[in-house]
């Protein structure tokens, strides 16, 4: 499995709505799926997904895009289970409650939060989106959004954290105009 270059971008404040967080992204694409991943559709699932939330004005998200092979990888050697899953998240923050964070570190003066990293398996979009019937953009935009909440302290091992979100994942993607039908 060939990866590309780790690319890093800053969005441009024209492609922010107004009082969104300034957002770095770090890239992690493999080949095969480097041109087929639309990068600025996902940089605009993020902003959503941060957006009006007390996390910071500046933050930096790592977003890999990867295989089947490449997320079961990741899943046996950090979580002990040895099969693909659809998305993982690498947190690097610290919540009492989500979005409330537990330790808070000083942050470098100009320098983004980095929230963790979110490893999404293409494979499992497509195969999920196929299943679920509906588009491949709103299943990729539901991984996203899904992972970027576990990094804000969002959980569903109990029923009540579980509701609550689903309640912020469809919040999301209703605003993207992703909502379910």
């Amino acid at each position: 499995m060939r990866r590309s270059p780790k690319a890093q971008r800053e969005m441009s404040n024209s492609n922010r709505p107004k009082g969104s967080p300034s957002l770095v992204v770090e890239w992690d694409i493999i080949d095969p799926l480097d041109g087929v991943v639309n990068r600025p559709f996902l940089e605009s699932v993020l902003v959503a997904a941060l957006e009006g939330r007390r996390v910071g004005q500046f933050l930096n998200v790592g977003l890999t895009i990867t295989n089947d092979d490449g997320i079961k990888e990741l899943n046996l050697r950090y979580r002990g289970i040895d099969a693909p899953t659809d998305v993982l998240s690498f947190p690097l923050q610290q919540y009492e409650a989500p979005e409330k964070p537990k330790v808070t570190f000083p942050q470098p003066p100009g320098e983004p939060l980095h929230l963790g990293d979110v490893v999404i398996s293409y494979e499992r979009a497509v195969e999920q989106a196929r299943s679920y019937e509906h588009s491949l953009d709103r299943e990729l935009a539901y991984l996203v959004v899904h992972g970027v909440l576990h990094l804000l302290g969002y959980d569903h091992e109990d029923p009540e954290e579980a509701k609550l979100m689903r309640q912020e994942e469809e919040s999301v993607l209703k605003k993207l105009g992703l909502g379910r039908e």
